[in-house]
């Protein structure tokens, strides 16, 4: 999309669609010189003698034009998409899908089912319409049917948005339009409404399923998921498992609306392999047992205006044993892909789907005991407002730190504690070079940590006091001002505040193998990144080598969840599954003492009986 028109369009800030609509049809129909003379919705759109308008147009067409912008259907459905404000795409998750997509899922779609006048194919959240688009246009390739018949037989669409399905509309009845369909009324199956809980049945005679379902179904995470959608959630079974994003059921939603052997057709994000919110789906698959595919664009990024993980998912509504995967390196996409046979009976859908080299990654956890039934894993503290609690100081002297935050303030350095960002060991190895200060309103007990009282708080720290009284407002406005704390300047969480002795540090995510930093002070805490603590000192040695080890590392770039530029997970949840083999003291001691790390590879991977 051209950055000039984007400006104009921003500019304008267009609030109401309709007149957004108007000017965008009307500069299409004037630049592709596309005459309607009958069509009574599409003239309803065409400007001609509000004055304001007028000159809108003229200006917008005279922007097209310097700028060499080819205004086709491509650009229009771009157009489309574009003009959707930020706000209204974070909670409907609209995306403009780049049409090699959407042409490869079409025609993939179609070598499986067999079109007939009466095949009937939806997208089940359409948007502007350009999977619909694409797909009138493939059928009336193959079918020789006139747009009106299309349209009036074959295609539906549902969309939560009315402006979407206003703008589908419109698509559509331009693409008859310029093939010499210009009547006054075309017959369209396009439906306002929500997809969790949309009944066909109820808009459709003797409803029975779709041969087809296709699409991009909506990308939002659950944190931006309107309360009421929420409670429309809990109806569908793949969503019962952590906190599901939206696209998740409207892989259950198509496949009831499918008829048997009935096939859909998605590019949607590739989480609910391995993440907790697609347990539930994961376990689905596993009892239906459909005949699956999947091209797995992994960390590649397939829209330019969102950083999502994607795949293209092909369901067939038949039983078959296995699913079939392809890791697709480069994004291009052939119809001789290799893809990989894969049994539904070898996954695990409590500990997620590990579909790239399998096998491998199978008999790694099968070694041993699981990586979380040995260790604890901690992650760090966490205030909700580090940029308040924790510091650099710019100078010190007997009694204060002193911090900068607008203005110096003092700290008494007695209520103040050490702190790291283990995140940072991507690159430092060294705990001295990162560490900070940590205002920490807690004192310890035994075992026990305990938030200070407020009256102890003022009377012993007066200064700490007064600064982060000073902060107050903005400490109120954690968990967006909804979470009760035990005292306002308490930490937003209660996480990892006590007094861990041995520590094996890392970052929490790492494009290579990271460093892995042992420490032994206490009264050390640590803020994001992530910690393994242990009894004994000794065994920090040997964890620091076997998780620094080729194997630990081929484990988490083959079942850990991948980041954008090559970085991967090292989370709790993607390591605690990692097969600890049974070593024995000795050969731990040989781990420890080799200095050579290609033999200490060489060694572990004989272990665990890998090449």
């Amino acid at each position: 999309m051209n950055k000039e028109i984007n400006r104009y369009l921003k500019d304008k800030n267009f609030t109401d669609p309709q007149l957004v609509d108007r000017l965008i049809v009307s500069s299409f129909l004037k630049i592709n010189d596309i005459l309607v003379n009958e069509n009574v919705f599409i003239k309803s759109f065409i400007i001609s003698e509000d004055k304001t308008e007028v000159e809108s147009l003229k200006k917008f067409i005279e922007i097209i034009n310097i700028n060499g912008f080819k205004f086709d259907f491509e650009a229009l459905i771009e157009l489309f998409e574009f003009v959707i404000s930020p706000d209204e795409k974070v909670v409907t998750g609209a995306i403009y899908t780049p049409i090699n997509i959407r042409t490869f899922i079409i025609n993939q779609v179609f070598k499986n089912i067999n079109f007939t006048d009466s095949a009937r194919i939806a997208d089940i959240a359409c948007g502007c319409g350009s999977f619909l688009y694409d797909l009138a246009i493939y059928i009336h390739n193959i079918s020789g049917h006139t747009y009106t018949q299309i349209f009036k037989n074959n295609l539906f669409g549902l969309d939560i948005q009315e402006y979407s399905i206003i703008r589908t509309k419109i698509l559509l009845s331009l693409l008859a339009i310029q093939n010499g369909e210009d009547i006054p009324i075309l017959e369209f199956n396009l439906f306002v409404g929500d997809a969790l809980n949309f009944k066909w049945s109820d808009v459709i005679a003797n409803f029975e399923g779709f041969q087809s379902i296709i699409g991009n179904p909506p990308y939002v995470c659950s944190r931006n998921i309107p309360q009421v959608t929420k409670q429309y959630l809990k109806n569908w079974e793949v969503c019962s498992t952590g906190h599901p994003d939206l696209y998740i059921p409207f892989f259950q939603i198509a496949l009831e609306n499918l008829i048997n052997n009935g096939v859909l057709g998605y590019i949607t994000m590739n989480s609910f392999f391995k993440s907790l919110n697609g347990r539930a789906l994961r376990s689905y698959f596993q009892q239906k047992k459909y005949s699956f595919k999947i091209i797995d664009f992994g960390n590649q990024q397939i829209f330019k205006s969102k950083s999502t993980y994607t795949c293209l998912c092909f369901i067939e509504k038949q039983s078959c044993e296995f699913l079939q995967y392809y890791k697709n390196q480069n994004k291009e996409l052939s119809n001789n892909m290799n893809y990989s046979k894969l049994y539904y009976d070898t996954f695990d859908s409590v500990k997620g789907w590990n579909l790239e080299i399998a096998e491998v990654i199978n008999k790694i956890e099968k070694t041993g005991r699981p990586f979380g039934d040995i260790y604890k894993t901690r992650n760090g503290i966490a205030t909700l407002k580090n940029n308040i609690y924790i510091f650099n100081p710019i100078k010190e002297d007997d009694n204060f730190y002193y911090l900068k935050n607008g203005i110096i303030f003092p700290i008494e350095k007695e209520i103040c504690v050490d702190i790291i960002n283990p995140n940072k060991f991507t690159k430092i190895n060294n705990v001295d070079d990162i560490t900070e200060k940590v205002i920490f309103p807690y004192k310890y007990k035994g075992d026990r940590v305990n938030l200070i009282t407020e009256e102890y708080f003022k009377t012993n720290y007066p200064q700490a006091y007064h600064y982060l009284s000073v902060k107050k407002e903005i400490l109120a406005g954690r968990d967006k001002g909804n979470a009760t704390y035990e005292n306002w300047f308490a930490f937003g969480r209660n996480q990892s505040l006590e007094k861990m002795r041995n520590k094996l540090f890392f970052p929490h995510i790492t494009p290579h193998t990271p460093n892995f930093v042992i420490n032994t002070d206490e009264n050390l805490l640590f803020r994001n990144g992530l910690a393994v603590v242990v009894d004994e000192e000794k065994e920090l040695l040997f964890l620091q080598k076997l998780m620094a080890s080729d194997i630990f590392w081929l484990y988490i770039k083959n079942s850990s969840r991948p980041y954008g530029s090559g970085y991967y997970s090292l989370s709790k949840n993607y390591i605690k599954n990692f097969g600890v083999y049974d070593f024995t003291e000795e050969q731990k001691d040989y781990i420890v003492n080799e200095k050579n790390i290609k033999k200490t590879n060489k060694f572990i991977m004989k272990l665990y009986d890998i090449e």
